[in-house]
């Protein structure tokens, strides 16, 4: 059974709406962010991390489109109307989530791994109790997709792509981060987990 963002008009519609909500800022931000100058006293660590960290978002989304077509008897077939609405509201969760988290942290935000010795470590907001809120935004969003699709299989890839994609973020900019704070971020990263509050 093919998705019902394929077959019917209104979701469709109300599915795309959703990831045009969730695309138009994050393009909108980071082509602000280019323009800008960025801190001069801020060196970059990236290591491409921002390229496959996108590489694989997008494969996931490819493939959880395609396999969402092509694999129709993983289709979960109960209630997909409501998976339909589960979905979207998960889609907005997780960009409302994000830019929240993206706010707190204000002039630190960047979209490639730069740190400086004299940045401060924030705490106040979801930092309190996770080291990265704007991906768990990204995750909620991703689930979003994933479940308005109405896939078992095309939504474990997905998931299993923005998974990947994001440890090995983690892992460059959480080195950057303990080897330029030093001392004071190695403690932060003790007390909070990187996504769920007491969970992971």
């Amino acid at each position: 059974m093919l998705p019902l963002i394929y077959t019917n008009v209104w979701a469709f519609t109300l599915f795309l709406a959703a990831c045009l909500i969730w695309n138009a800022p994050e393009t909108i931000g980071m082509l602000r962010q280019r323009s800008r100058v960025a801190r001069k006293e801020a060196t970059s660590q990236d290591h491409h991390s921002m390229t496959i960290l996108i590489g694989l978002q997008m494969l996931g989304l490819a493939l959880n489109f395609l396999l969402a077509a092509t694999i129709p008897q993983a289709a979960i077939t109960w209630q997909r109307t409501a998976l339909l609405l589960v979905g979207v509201g998960l889609i907005l969760l997780g960009v409302a989530f994000r830019w929240y988290a993206i706010r707190t942290l204000g002039a630190y935000f960047t979209r490639d791994v730069a740190v400086s010795a004299q940045q401060p470590i924030m705490q106040r907001g979801p930092y309190r109790y996770i080291r990265h809120p704007s991906y768990t935004g990204t995750f909620i969003t991703m689930l979003g997709v994933g479940v308005a699709t109405a896939n078992l299989v095309s939504l474990l890839v997905l998931l299993v792509c923005v998974l990947a994609g994001h440890l090995y973020r983690v892992r460059i900019e959480e080195q950057a981060l303990a080897q330029t704070i030093g001392q004071p971020y190695i403690d932060y990263m003790r007390r909070t987990k990187r996504f769920i509050p007491g969970v992971v």
